[in-house]
């Protein structure tokens, strides 16, 4: 189930995006954020296709870690990836509309884990992606 979205995680998702030049060269959306929990989309374009005429499977796991770092990172408190897997279980075709949900697992200390569903606009499942997450020092917004 997702979170509710705060003003703080909000405000941290649209400081992170402000900042994110590959999220923008990518047209990757933000639909919601919450505590310990995000959403994003995007759409498969001709330059995101392979040699087999499906999406890369590296954006599919930027996609699935966007999402990943906008839940992390919710409650303003930097946090990186110190791993991830992912299980590719579909092709994503050309034009298709891909939307990864990232939702907290464990938060113990300065560790998470995050997992994260990504699936078409037909609500087919892709991929599924596990992420840690460890905090390092400082605040995403100011305050």
């Amino acid at each position: 189930m997702m979170s509710t979205t705060t003003p703080m995680s909000q405000a941290v998702a649209d400081a992170m995006y402000e900042r994110d030049h590959v999220a923008h060269a990518l047209a990757i959306k933000i639909e919601q954020v919450g505590l310990g929990s995000a959403t994003v989309s995007m759409v498969v374009r001709r330059d995101m296709v392979n040699g087999h005429d499906i999406c890369h499977g590296g954006y599919m796991a930027l996609l699935c870690d966007s999402a990943f770092a906008y839940a992390c990172n919710s409650y303003n408190q930097v946090t990186v990836a110190s791993g991830f897997s992912i299980e590719l279980l579909a092709p994503a075709k050309l034009g298709d509309t891909l939307v990864a949900v990232a939702v907290e697992q464990s938060l113990r200390g300065r560790s998470g884990v995050y997992d994260v569903k990504l699936t078409n606009q037909n609500g087919d499942v892709i991929a599924l992606f596990r992420g840690k997450s460890a905090r390092i020092q400082g605040e995403v917004v100011k305050q």
